[in-house]
């Protein structure tokens, strides 16, 4: 028999979290020049785009896995952009497949146990935390960026 841990935010609150920060991020995508976006790093850390293809890497596919109950392995490069506008298009169709997929979550699966990439075994919840933590981490990565490029990050309140 399954049981329910206490509930604190609703999956519908809990998508719409992930999603704000995904608007956000993405308003941090556009706000890099193009040639920055690809080029410019500080002290060894990855450009931005790199930081994008790790969390588009990690989105859908994790998802996806955890609503398909399939452990697949990490796989970042699977698909080389090579213009800004093209991690625009990707953000935007992963957005709409997110939401589909999450459609398919009952609440119940929120405590099973799931692991993601066949490397972290924590129950759902905690998989999709990490997703939002990870998210708001390289985010983070991306207002250092913009801040030593003299251009204002938007506001990260405004999600």
């Amino acid at each position: 028999m399954k049981t329910l841990a206490a509930q604190v935010i609703t999956p519908e609150d809990l998508l719409n979290h992930w999603q704000g920060h995904r608007a956000l991020t993405r308003r941090v995508i556009e706000a890099f020049p193009e040639k920055d976006f690809f080029e410019f790093s500080i002290a060894g850390m990855r450009p931005f785009s790199k930081l994008a293809d790790e969390l588009l890497a990690i989105a859908v596919p994790g998802l996806k896995g955890i609503v398909n109950k399939e452990a697949k392995p990490f796989a970042e490069d699977s698909e080389k952009l090579i213009f800004k506008a093209q991690y625009l298009e990707k953000w935007d169709e992963a957005t709409a497949i997110i939401n589909e997929y999450w459609q398919k979550l009952s609440i119940e699966d929120f405590n099973e146990t799931f692991n993601l990439f066949g490397q972290y075994e924590f129950p759902v919840i905690q998989n999709i935390l990490y997703f939002i933590d990870n998210e708001v981490h390289h985010r983070g990565q991306g207002y250092v960026y913009l801040r030593a490029l003299n251009i204002e990050p938007p506001f990260f309140w405004e999600r």
